[in-house]
């Protein structure tokens, strides 16, 4: 009995290996076969999670439509996607100049988006502007200019693509988000004020365009975090504050979130959440024991911040 235990246990590893094996090739064709011929638009494509999902799009037969405000680095992108790309089974991607941040020219780069192909499928809202600072530090230009690249440029550019994903009936918005769409951290005033304020508009939006067919999504993971940089390991700090602090500010990895976001729209889900246990617990605490929330995070607020950091 005890042999062929031991000799079951490994056909069984084996087995379940297998299996997982199998589910990944077939998740991964099923993510493939949802986005082939699509036109899929990313917003700052020349980012870390940008390029992540540049080639994840690319790779499954997308019709990419590229944006980013630095020319150089769109080319760059544009040489390393079709270098490595079989170009029987993938589209030449276009490439867009937009700085979101200046909404002045977004509706003219919104109409040039969507004359590339006619229509957008896909819409993924990924551009960024991070500000770090005291409130009281922080000028009222930046604020604003932060507030222009994070919410006027996405729902200004959504607003002139939406009326073509609802004559055609079908389409779906991704919005990029961050864990400070749902519970502010100190020094991010701004930062969080307008991922809080694009959680809410497209929130609003996902119940408008259901009846069209038209999917609103929002992926938020607690930050991206760059290729080269790891959560150090350690263990309970003596603050319990402190320790709050660095688990919270744990990011995902950019390719941990391309191929969620992939995931996102082929199951076409609503709401993703990316994070650890602690940033989860942070957003039930918040949500349902306020006042210890806010006693917690005002403990670990000990140093101010007497220069802005901008990125």
């Amino acid at each position: 009995m005890g042999v062929t235990a031991v000799l079951a246990l490994p056909l069984l590893l084996l087995g379940i290996s297998g299996l997982l094996f199998i589910y990944q090739e077939v998740s991964r064709l099923w993510s493939k076969s949802a986005v082939q011929n699509k036109v899929v638009v990313i917003t700052d494509a020349i980012s870390g999670l940008g390029k992540e999902c540049a080639r994840v799009f690319h790779t499954g037969g997308a019709r990419l439509v590229l944006c980013g405000k630095n020319w150089e680095r769109l080319e760059n992108l544009y040489d390393a996607l079709i270098s490595v790309a079989d170009p029987s089974k993938t589209f030449t991607p276009k490439l867009v100049f937009l700085d979101l941040a200046d909404i002045s020219c977004v509706q003219d780069v919104a109409k040039e988006v969507l004359g590339c192909y006619g229509c957008v499928d896909i819409l993924i809202h990924n551009a960024s502007v991070k500000v770090k600072g005291p409130a009281d530090k922080i000028s009222l230009e930046l604020d604003r200019r932060v507030m222009d690249a994070n919410y006027f440029g996405p729902i200004t550019l959504t607003k002139v693509l939406l009326p073509n994903m609802i004559s055609r009936r079908t389409g779906q918005i991704v919005l990029v988000n961050n864990i400070q769409g749902k519970l502010g951290v100190p020094f991010r005033t701004a930062y969080a004020a307008s991922k809080h304020a694009a959680l809410g508009f497209f929130d609003c939006l996902r119940a408008e365009v259901e009846e069209y067919d038209v999917v609103v999504s929002t992926v938020s993971p607690t930050f991206i975090r760059s290729y080269n940089v790891h959560p150090a390991q350690g263990s309970w700090e003596a603050s319990i504050c402190k320790f709050f602090s660095r688990k919270l500010t744990y990011g995902v990895h950019p390719v941990d979130v391309a191929e969620e976001v992939m995931r996102t729209v082929r199951r076409k889900k609503q709401e993703v959440f990316m994070a650890n246990p602690i940033p989860k617990a942070a957003v039930y605490v918040r949500t349902f024991f306020p006042e210890f929330f806010f006693a917690v995070v005002a403990c670990g607020v000990k140093e101010r911040l007497s220069v802005p950091e901008e990125g």
